[in-house]
């Protein structure tokens, strides 16, 4: 099943889980204060055309090229979208990037007003999911870079639709502030190679609906699907001389910052959420 069809089949699971068939009248309801565990999958979109940017003259523009003694672009065997730890891109392609579990805690409020429920809450969440974009050079040796969410931080509001006490169909979203995981990994044995704000916090947003049930006795059971976007534009790798030659392009540069283009760290959540209300 590729990415495009989840959404789909996110759908038509949760408007199953919101509909009256799924859930007889039950007690409880959509007010007050409420506690969650969530777990599901994170997932990245096929971003083909990532490459690494350089900054040859270190001012802070990501938009130099990196060119050989004899004026070639260094570069030129290209880039992919994936990881590798081999030389050439022509032949091994890179790794897909890796989807992974994600899990999460909440605590919240909701207040009903009629059929419409509107609520605040306040979540924790960490994913092993990770993103990769790889750099090949004539010289030749492969540059990767990997990120992935470490831990992120989020405040959400949503509104939903609660008819009777069968079922909660909602929208949210809100700021979350994150910690990436970087990682750098290269088959250059003789440049230096030192990681820059690798341990920046970044800030993003989330925006995504979902929809849950009441069990009884407090207990809720859900779906949710979030997109999550974090804007991940300081971090880079200082590449120095080390032990190379006169004639090695980063040495001809006078030492050379490199990093991913898309400074746009994007997945996809898709989570199954099991709750308890007060």
């Amino acid at each position: 099943m590729t990415l495009r069809n989840y959404p789909a089949l996110v759908a038509l699971v949760l408007a199953g889980l919101a509909s009256p068939a799924f859930a007889d009248e039950n007690t409880g309801d959509y007010n007050g204060p409420y506690i969650a565990v969530s777990g599901g999958l994170a997932t990245h979109d096929d971003h083909g055309a990532d490459t690494i940017v350089f900054d040859t003259n270190r001012d802070g523009k990501f938009d130099n090229t990196v060119r050989t003694s004899t004026g070639a672009n260094a570069f030129s065997p290209g880039f992919c979208n994936g990881s590798t730890t081999l030389n050439s891109q022509t032949t091994t392609p890179c790794t897909r990037d890796h989807d992974a579990a994600e899990y999460a805690v909440r605590v919240g409020y909701d207040a009903r007003y009629g059929d419409i429920v509107m609520g605040v809450m306040l979540e924790g969440a960490k994913s092993d999911a990770t993103a990769s974009t790889t750099a090949f050079s004539s010289t030749p040796a492969s540059y990767s870079f990997t990120r992935g969410l470490d831990y992120a931080v989020s405040a959400r509001a949503r509104i939903g639709y609660a008819p009777g006490n069968r079922g909660l169909m909602y929208v949210t979203g809100g700021p979350s502030y994150a910690k990436i995981d970087h990682t750098f990994a290269t088959t250059n044995t003789a440049n230096s190679f030192t990681p820059v704000n690798a341990d920046k916090m970044v800030l993003g947003w989330q925006a995504g609906g979902g929809a849950e049930v009441l069990l009884g006795g407090g207990l809720t059971l859900g779906m949710e699907y979030l997109y999550n976007r974090y804007y991940d534009d300081k971090y880079f790798v200082a590449i120095g001389n080390g032990t190379a030659g006169p004639t090695n392009p980063f040495v001809l540069a006078g030492g050379v910052n490199a990093g991913p283009q898309d400074i746009r760290y994007d997945f996809h959540s898709f989570r199954a959420v099991l709750g308890f209300r007060f």
